[in-house]
């Protein structure tokens, strides 16, 4: 029994520490500035990219939450009419929430399929399956 122990100890000391933490999925900071009469969304692609979703689908998300019109220019997305950073932040956490964040585990690890004739979130890491939510315009608020 205590040879055992011993080699288990041994085992236990050579295996790589690890870390868990639920904060793996961190949003970056959002970067938005007011030019006149429009917002312009800087690190649009870098965020659509870290969320791992296309930038049209997150563009088009936006524009109907903001009840606005808009284009994308390169890296950037620019809107009509002034939001906030945090308008932009809270839009973005929202579409992360819906389309992004798995409901049974809370990872990111999704990816959106469509099933039939039915579009669904699937999560890789636990293998839960929802369907995604039908959207009704205007700006919405959680």
């Amino acid at each position: 029994m205590e040879e055992y122990e011993s080699l288990l100890d041994r085992a236990l000391s050579r295996l790589p520490s690890t870390t868990t933490a639920d904060s793996r999925f961190v949003i970056p900071q959002v970067k938005v500035f007011i030019e006149g009469k429009t917002t312009i969304f800087d690190n649009f692609d870098s965020i659509c990219s870290y969320i791992n979703r296309e930038p049209e689908y997150v563009m088009k998300f936006l524009l109907n939450e903001l009840g606005t019109a808009g284009k994308r220019e390169g890296t950037r997305a620019i809107f009509q009419g002034r939001f906030s950073q945090s308008d932009m932040a809270r839009q973005i956490q929202r579409f992360v929430d819906e389309y992004v964040l798995c409901w049974e585990c809370n990872k990111p690890d999704t990816h959106i399929i469509k099933m039939d004739r039915i579009w669904v979130v699937k999560c890789d890491a636990c293998g839960a399956i929802r369907p995604t939510m039908k959207r009704k315009g205007g700006r919405g608020k959680k």
